[in-house]
């Protein structure tokens, strides 16, 4: 199923898997055998590179998504009508034989997290199929560690054609063999420290670890810390603003959309930084995963303190 006209040329190709899902938010988790009340219900995107591809789409960046097959389910259907409505470029696979990928996510009234997911090998297996042909056009391929080993295969092609790779490698840095699998093939490459996601080691040790392998550029993202940004000899920290966080679910991956607009625009080191970390903290002061308006970002972004 095509999503668009294929002979458009995209600028990012987003490669990863689709999966639906369903969002709740709480005001507290009951307690054990307990039942609660749960504030809002939201349809949404459970996979990084696929919420990256809509979001540029919707700041004017054509976009392609390659991504694995869904099931003649509901939840394949409404994916697949996302990214058709929104013009994103490539082909949606659609088998009987399979059922769409499924995420359950709980977001608190702490701004905190908690997701459930059943990750199908069946389904993973097809991203190894999935046609590269927008790849050579493109400027810049994003990839997500989530899909593991089957993310090196279009990385490999990026490479040879000579497109730079944007990896999310979150707190995987700290495993020596994936951070040369993955991030040695990467030239920016997203990571985290804090203790949520298993670390808090120093960002600047964290960034040189990732330079070490050959990334060019090293995001660090701190939570409500703001982030670090490391290029070369060139680093740049940018708190976070005060906002008060409703809900968390996508800011990652919105940092990671924000980022790449301005790497696409030619920004420099630091106006990349702010945006992204203004980006993300006006998603976490909303529930959902709702594209942040430009203006407003950018606004917030010139307010931002960074050193």
């Amino acid at each position: 199923m095509n999503l668009k006209n294929p002979s458009s040329t995209p600028e990012i190709v987003c490669f990863g898997s689709f999966i639906a899902m369903n969002l709740l938010v709480l005001d507290e988790w009951p307690q054990r055998n307990f039942g609660c009340v749960f504030k809002e219900y939201r349809d949404s995107i459970g996979q990084d590179a696929a919420m990256i591809a809509l979001m540029l789409q919707d700041w004017n960046i054509q976009t392609a998504m390659i991504g694995s097959a869904v099931g003649t389910d509901f939840r394949g259907k409404w994916l697949v009508d996302q990214f058709n409505d929104r013009g994103v470029l490539g082909e949606v696979r659609v088998d009987p034989n399979l059922s769409t990928m499924l995420a359950i996510l709980l977001s608190d009234s702490s701004g905190d997290r908690t997701y459930f997911w059943q990750p199908d090998p069946q389904v993973l297996a097809t991203l190894d199929t999935a046609d590269l042909s927008l790849l050579p056009s493109s400027k810049l391929l994003y990839v997500d560690w989530y899909d593991e080993d089957h993310i090196l295969r279009p990385m490999d092609e990026a490479v040879k054609l000579g497109i730079p790779v944007y990896l999310n490698l979150e707190h995987l840095h700290e495993n020596p063999d994936i951070l040369a699998r993955y991030a040695g093939r990467a030239t920016i490459c997203q990571a985290v420290t804090d203790a949520a996601q298993r670390g808090e080691e120093s960002p600047l040790t964290v960034a040189k670890r990732l330079l070490e392998v050959g990334v060019e550029i090293a995001v660090i993202t701190l939570a409500g810390e703001g982030c670090f940004v490391m290029r070369g000899t060139e680093m740049v920290r940018v708190q976070t603003p005060n906002i008060k966080a409703v809900d968390s679910f996508g800011a990652g991956a919105t940092f990671s959309a924000a980022f790449i607009y301005g790497y696409l625009q030619g920004w420099s080191l630091e106006k990349m930084a702010r945006f992204a970390t203004a980006t993300a903290s006006i998603k976490c002061s909303r529930v959902g995963l709702e594209t942040p308006n430009l203006s407003e970002a950018q606004k917030l972004a010139e307010q931002l303190h960074s050193e």
